[in-house]
């Protein structure tokens, strides 16, 4: 169990351990639920295709889709 307090902003900080654990890093998005219970549930917002657009670096030479052959 970890631990965080709120800041006069409403601001948390999520623990090193969780966020490890979570695999989050800065800009990750998080999704708080609020279950009938009362108990509140965190989890990682999905990543889109497009949000990882530019994440692979390559030393590859880029070819237009027009300058590709077809087999």
């Amino acid at each position: 169990m970890a631990e965080a307090a709120i800041t006069s902003k409403g601001q948390i900080t999520i623990p090193a351990e969780i966020r490890k654990k979570m695999n989050l890093g800065p800009q990750d998005k998080v999704i708080f639920t609020l279950l009938p219970n009362g108990t509140t549930v965190m989890r990682a917002k999905n990543r889109s295709v497009t949000s990882l657009a530019g994440t692979i670096v390559t030393n590859k030479k880029k070819v237009a889709i027009k300058d590709m052959k077809m087999n």
